[in-house]
């Protein structure tokens, strides 16, 4: 990639740019020169075998992890030395492979939190009255992650799979402009993995994401462009049934088979 300025960064349509991005914990290179781009809108899912770097990447893009060398930028505009915080207020949002929730409040109780943490006035600890758009918003963001059934109870109640719900929900508050999700069908059974399918693919057309996930038949679903990693390093791009039908792929990635 070429540098550019902000304005012609702009104007290609591209939410998320990656140059030569590395990230080194000491003499390990987790991710290692690491390029490429997601236009604004677009589904994407980076797969890879355990070690592959798939979730350092992701703590390099949000800001969780500083990069080593390279430049992440977001919408057109240079991030890399941007705060985690910033990327959020942004619209940049994650979710981690193990939970994040608040246990012991419920259901509603945590979209609302979530809903405020990324509004102003968030440190206002005066509750809201019922017309407020904070109320409203997270009234939607229950009804879009399909929990209005248990919005009363705890957190430590729900399934596993209501609990990806309730962090896919959380990461929707605020209308962000990109979403990454970690690995959000692990430990869910077949019943959960299809609600997952159906939450994922009603997203607005406007929201991208990009998406690490082992299961395959969810990630090659849900996804426009595919990215394989392999030792930190971008093997190839491809759209789902490229990548489905790739010989490399499936001796590197599969086994010659899908996990």
């Amino acid at each position: 990639m070429t540098d550019a300025s902000p304005a012609a960064q702009l104007a290609t349509g591209n939410a998320l740019e990656l140059e030569g991005v590395t990230r080194a914990f000491g003499a390990l290179r987790a991710i290692d020169d690491v390029s490429f781009a997601v236009a604004a809108g677009e589904r994407r899912a980076v797969i890879g075998a355990n070690g592959a770097g798939k979730t350092t990447l992701f703590n390099v893009i949000t800001g969780d992890f500083p990069a080593t060398a390279g430049r992440v930028r977001f919408f057109g505009e240079d991030v890399t030395a941007v705060p985690a915080y910033d990327r959020i207020r942004m619209g940049l949002r994650r979710t981690y492979q193990s939970s994040l929730l608040f246990r012991d409040l419920s259901v509603w109780d945590n979209l609302f939190l979530a809903v405020r943490g990324v509004a102003r006035g968030r440190f206002a600890f005066r509750r809201p009255r019922g017309s407020h758009p904070s109320r409203a918003a997270t009234e939607d963001l229950l009804e879009r992650v399909r929990l209005q059934a248990v919005a009363q109870r705890p957190v430590s109640s729900l399934s596993h799979g209501q609990q990806r719900q309730l962090e896919i929900g959380m990461a929707l508050a605020g209308a962000p402009r990109l979403i990454l999700f970690d690995e959000p069908a692990a430990g869910l059974s077949p019943a959960e993995r299809r609600e997952l399918v159906a939450l994922l693919s009603a997203l607005p057309t406007h929201m991208g994401f990009i998406l690490i996930e082992h299961d395959l038949d969810i990630a090659l679903r849900v996804v426009q462009q595919v990215t394989v990693m392999h030792n930190g390093r971008v093997l190839k791009h491809g759209t789902p049934q490229q990548i489905e039908s790739d010989a490399e792929v499936a001796a590197i990635y599969m086994g010659g088979g899908r996990h």
